[in-house]
């Protein structure tokens, strides 16, 4: 997207799998859950996930990561290298892989293989470092931060997200963001540490230790504390979701980082990055990221987005309407959908077909904006447009799983709901935020106008 700066991300790449199912017994030769069924969903990782993120944020994104000969190497190769340039450093042994096995949608067992660490930095990757406008380290101790510290600590980064086996963040860094846990084990203080006094003690014993410009301490559903060394600011999280929260400090990083690359203020960008992570969580975390490319890029179809989920076993889900003025009632509604299943699609009424609907005056915002503002938001995977006054025809072709509307329908006005059940689809009213209407932001404009 215009007018956001690139980003060049330091860390060290995996590759996540999930293995979803259900479990309704237990296994016959020991007392463990049996998870049948199960569909196999693969995803970037560690470093490579930040840099995905970002990359779906409409960023022009460089990762420099450790990548090897071995087969998961490959695989994350293929995902990532649509979106975003590689900068490789030689990688001993095979890359990490992380496989949660989920029943339910809740993790049972996770299985970690390869052991890969950086070897040596490159001439390539350093001469990028050095020329790069903004810098974000997301360091998971596999050796590729330290590999670059000395190019690091020559022009500190915008953002460091450390992680247990990494080492501390470069002095001069402008934001650290670790979770709670982590900012306890570095600051090195005893006891639990859940309290807010714990995690402002730590934060701001992390400023002078790593002698950093500002340290934030993301303290999941409650938000983040940010802390400049004395008087801490937080952050809270304007709702709680009790989702998946894999990869939500991935999401936090991403987002504080462009913020800040794009000429946010330090706590403007930690706001950014707590609306982001908490939206993230709310789509269903990591597990809702696909292996798709980004629906805002220019070669993105829907229909692609479909196949490749319908080819893994997972759950479609579309929704429609026009969209005209994106408010808080299309935006519950839209986060509820994406939650009942792996990914949203959303049928948006041309122009033609608004007119048609609403009367000469509307839309109010032209198509090309409407998609655009859709494709920002997290919970939606991919947006369709039909030109006809129903979506029939475009439902037919994407065969969704789910078809939602809100809740000012009825079943009298949902023609939709016979055609979801040619192909065992099933259509569902979700509740709507009472009072939220493009229509009525318009005559209330219109009655102030006066």
């Amino acid at each position: 997207m215009p007018g956001k700066a690139p980003l060049v991300v330091v860390g060290d790449a995996l590759l996540d799998r999930d293995l979803t199912g259900t479990a309704e017994r237990l296994a016959p030769d020991a007392p463990v859950p049996v998870v049948a069924d199960c569909a196999q969903r693969t995803r970037p990782g560690g470093a490579a996930l930040t840099a995905h993120l970002a990359a779906r944020d409409g960023r022009e994104v460089t990762l420099i990561t450790g990548l090897g000969d071995d087969p998961a190497s490959d695989e994350l190769r293929q995902l990532l290298s649509r979106e975003m340039k590689l900068i490789e450093l030689p990688l001993i042994g095979a890359l990490p892989e992380k496989t949660r096995v989920l029943a339910q949608g809740s993790p049972v067992v996770r299985l970690d293989r390869g052991t890969g660490r950086v070897r040596e930095a490159t001439e390539e990757a350093r001469d990028a470092l050095r020329a790069a406008p903004a810098v974000l380290v997301s360091d998971y101790g596999r050796g590729a931060a330290d590999s670059l510290r000395d190019v690091l600590a020559e022009r500190p980064p915008l953002v460091w997200d450390p992680h247990p086996r990494g080492g501390p963040p470069v002095p001069g860094t402008r934001l650290v963001s670790p979770a709670r846990s982590e900012a306890r084990a570095f600051a090195d203080q005893a006891g639990n540490g859940n309290s807010l006094r714990d995690a402002a003690r730590d934060a701001a014993a992390l400023v002078e230790q790593w002698r950093v410009a500002a340290v934030t301490v993301t303290l999941g559903s409650s938000g983040a504390l940010l802390s400049y060394g004395d008087h801490p600011l937080l952050v809270p999280a304007a709702t709680a979701h009790h989702g998946d929260t894999c990869g939500a400090g991935d999401r936090f990083a991403a987002t504080a980082a462009g913020l800040l690359a794009d000429g946010a203020l330090v706590g403007e960008a930690v706001e950014g990055a707590v609306a982001a992570a908490t939206e993230f969580v709310g789509a269903g975390g990591a597990g809702g990221v696909t292996d798709a490319a980004p629906a805002d890029l220019p070669d993105a179809d829907p229909r692609d987005l479909v196949a490749r989920m319908r080819a893994t076993g997972g759950t479609v889900v579309a929704a429609g309407g026009c969209f005209d003025l994106l408010h808080a009632g299309h935006v519950g509604l839209l986060q509820a959908a994406r939650r009942l299943g792996d990914c949203l699609v959303v049928c948006v009424n041309s122009d033609a077909s608004v007119r048609r609907r609403k009367g000469p005056e509307r839309p109010v915002n032209p198509l090309a904006d409407r998609v655009r503002v859709l494709n920002a938001l997290a919970c939606v995977d991919g947006v369709a447009v039909f030109d006809e006054d129903t979506p029939e025809r475009l439902l037919a072709d994407l065969r969704p799983d789910i078809w939602v509307k809100g809740g000012d329908y009825s079943g009298a006005d949902l023609p939709e709901a016979v055609l979801l059940q040619e192909w065992g689809g099933q259509a569902v009213l979700l509740p709507y935020l009472d009072g939220r209407s493009s229509t009525a932001l318009v005559a209330r404009v219109r009655e102030g106008a006066r």
